[in-house]
Formats: structure tokens, sequence, C-alpha cells
């Protein structure tokens, strides 16, 4: 195998060896998918793994990682139900209105809570930088779950403040950002959803 030279330029020649307009296209043609047109199989540990280093290439002023990741699978989707079921009745919801929440923690073939570990104190960087490290990590890890054939979602709402879902899923200091809804597509996406990019784009 032949190594890569020892000068600043070898990252050139990485590039150069992909197929860069390919993707690309794959970025391009992302889209979030509901969980209702999510169906097995999910990402399996050797995708997630590769998401989350996906994650760890966002940009992160200072490497802090404000962030993980906190997959619910097997039994702790069960506790998962409980809590959204708990955080119904919490909110005078009645009986059909529980279970729906007991099913809609269910209804996902793999959730992945996130994190976020916020630094309020901290010297150099401050919060604002941090969260967007946050937003930089979520978006690399819906794009590697497409780019490997999957699809997903980001969700968050209520539930996210419930007290007894914050006990959790987070030690003292951390924040529960929502969860990732994972899996393969149903359907493909409907029509060209992409807006228009003047939007957010323009010269200064």
């Amino acid at each position: 195998m032949k190594a890569w030279p020892k000068d600043s330029r070898w990252w050139l020649l990485f590039l150069r060896s992909m197929s860069i307009p390919a993707a690309l296209q794959t970025l391009l043609s992302r889209y979030s998918l509901g969980v209702k047109h999510l169906v097995d199989p999910a990402p399996d540990a050797a995708a997630l793994q590769q998401m989350a280093a996906a994650t760890l290439r966002a940009p992160d002023h200072g490497d802090l990682v404000p962030f993980r990741l906190a997959v619910v699978q097997g039994e702790a989707r069960a506790r998962l139900a409980d809590l959204f079921a708990n955080h119904a009745l919490a909110r005078g919801k009645d009986a059909e209105g529980i279970a729906m929440e007991r099913e809609r923690a269910l209804r996902a073939p793999l959730t992945v809570a996130v994190v976020a570990r916020i630094d309020l104190g901290h010297p150099v960087v401050p919060a604002h930088e941090q969260w967007m490290a946050v937003g930089g990590a979520v978006a690399n890890f819906l794009n590697a779950a497409h780019a490997l054939g999957f699809a997903g979602k980001m969700l968050s709402g209520d539930k996210a403040r419930s007290p007894q879902l914050i006990s959790a899923f987070c030690a003292p200091g951390e924040t529960l950002v929502g969860w990732v809804v994972l899996g393969t597509p149903a359907r493909p996406p409907r029509g060209d959803a992409r807006k228009d990019n003047s939007q957010v784009l323009s010269y200064w």
C-alpha cells in the first residue's frame, strides 16, 4: 500500500482520489423522513460506529465534543415507552393518548437520543459555538445514515423538556436535545424538496 506523502499536500491527493460530485450528490439528495415511513432494517452496530465517526468531523471549536449519543434498543425501548406514557399521563392525556405516546416510542426501528454537554463557563468557546457543534454533529450523523442507505429525522417537542426524560438520559449539566429516529426508507422522497439557495446565500 502506497504511503501518504509527508507534506501538507497529502489531503489534496486524498480529495482528488474521491468522487467529489458523487459525494456532493449524496448530500444534496438527503431528506428527513418521518417515523411512519421507516422500516427495518435499522443501522447495525457497524453502521452506527461509522455514523458516530462522522459526528466527530463536524466543525467543533476547541474540539470540545459537546454532545453524546445514546442508542435506545432492546429492553431500553420498553423503558422509553414507559417514560413517554408517564409524560402523557402527567400532561393529562386520556388512556388513548397515553397508549399513543407509548406506541410512538416503539414505532421507529431505531432511536438515538442526542444529549448536549455545553460548558457555559468555557474561557474561549462561547455557548452558541458549542451549540453549533451539536447541530453540525447531528447533521453529519444523519448525512452518514443517508450515505449508508438509511433515513431518519430529528424529533424533540415537549418530551425533551420532561424532567423524567431528562433525568433518564442526562447527567447533571447536560441537556436533552431530542431523538433521532432511524430506519430504512419505505418510500422515495416526494419530488424535489430543495429550497431556493438565494434564501441563504448572498454576497456582502
